[in-house]
């Protein structure tokens, strides 16, 4: 599965200043995060039939009701 074409990579790379081992971990384990937090946004949306402050085309009892912090542990460690 290729996501980035190389020239695309290496300006990530460029523009995150990514030099070490350590340095390219922390980069994924933020990318998994974010991402993760954007398919359970998603998700939500897709549940609750409307986006995040889209009250006009609410056609549910169901609502959001604030959020908590919450941990996943995966191989990039806890996020």
């Amino acid at each position: 599965m290729k996501l980035l074409p190389k020239d695309q990579l290496r300006q990530f790379i460029k523009d995150n200043n990514l030099k070490t081992v350590e340095d390219v971990q922390k980069t994924l384990k933020d990318l998994f995060a974010e991402t993760l937090q954007e398919m359970l946004e998603a998700e939500l949306e897709t549940e609750l039939g409307y986006a995040k402050h889209d009250i006009k085309n609410k056609e549910t009892r169901n609502s959001r009701n604030g959020h908590s912090k919450k941990t996943v542990t995966s191989e990039y460690g806890e996020v």
